[in-house]
């Protein structure tokens, strides 16, 4: 009874960080929706996300992991979130970019309904399924967690936080946390271990603030509307683009 009630109490603090995370980027979407134009941003990690969250929402489902369905409940309402933000990139894209994020969207689908009909009609154990979703889950929930690598090598480069926001680091440390402690108590490696990844990267951008924080230049700071989710600012997304399609 005590772990059951352990389990409930950080599945909803799963539920809660991983919301901020997934509203972090509406600021964004603001920006592009009043300039009535993209200009330089990226929608890749976007659609990325989307397929992260179908995955992770199916894994949760009853017949495939019992007793996940907080995982379904974050995710759905991810599936949701990201949709809208893809929706409204591609509205505002330039006619080329609409066409790659249009030929991405169709792709992420269709890998989501391959995993998911064979999970229903080609494997009827239920072993079989969990590690089937479970591997095609915890493979992306890597890459969405691994995304601030690229900011994090430029805060020692430059030696300055401008572009790493303190509450993105400090929510994507807190989200990692409680799901990997959600999935040990769970017993559930395809949640802790890639969480585990998640909570040790949040854990090094927070040390990484600590140590550049009175480094940031004061005279050109960027504001929260020129932030991207995961702590990406404006100027780096193409370059976070080519590592999310190079395989987060």
């Amino acid at each position: 009874m005590p772990n059951k009630a352990l389990h409930l109490v950080f599945g909803v603090i799963g539920n809660a960080t991983g919301l901020f995370l997934f509203l972090s980027p509406m600021v964004t979407f603001k920006r592009i929706v009043m300039k009535k134009s993209t200009e330089q941003f990226s929608g890749i990690p976007y659609v990325m996300t989307l397929l992260n969250c179908l995955l992770a929402a199916w894994y949760g489902l009853p017949f495939i992991s019992p007793d996940n369905i907080l995982v379904t409940a974050i995710n759905g309402t991810g599936v949701l979130i990201e949709s809208i933000y893809v929706l409204i990139f591609f509205i505002f894209a330039p006619k080329k970019e609409k066409g790659k994020i249009l030929g991405l969207f169709i792709s992420i689908l269709a890998v989501f309904s391959t995993i998911a009909m064979i999970s229903v009609f080609g494997l009827h154990e239920s072993k079989k399924r969990k590690l089937l979703c479970g591997f095609a889950a915890s493979i992306f929930s890597v890459i969405m967690y691994a995304s601030p690598l690229l900011i994090m090598r430029m805060v020692i480069k430059s030696k300055s936080v401008e572009y790493m926001p303190l509450f993105l680091s400090l929510f994507v440390f807190l989200c990692g946390t409680s799901w990997f402690i959600y999935g040990l108590i769970g017993r559930d490696p395809f949640l802790f271990v890639p969480n585990g990844f998640g909570s040790g990267l949040g854990a090094m951008q927070l040390i990484l603030y600590a140590i550049y924080r009175n480094n940031k230049d004061e005279t050109n700071q960027t504001s929260w509307n020129d932030t991207l989710e995961m702590g990406i600012g404006q100027n780096y997304q193409q370059k976070q683009s080519n590592v999310l399609n190079g395989h987060p």
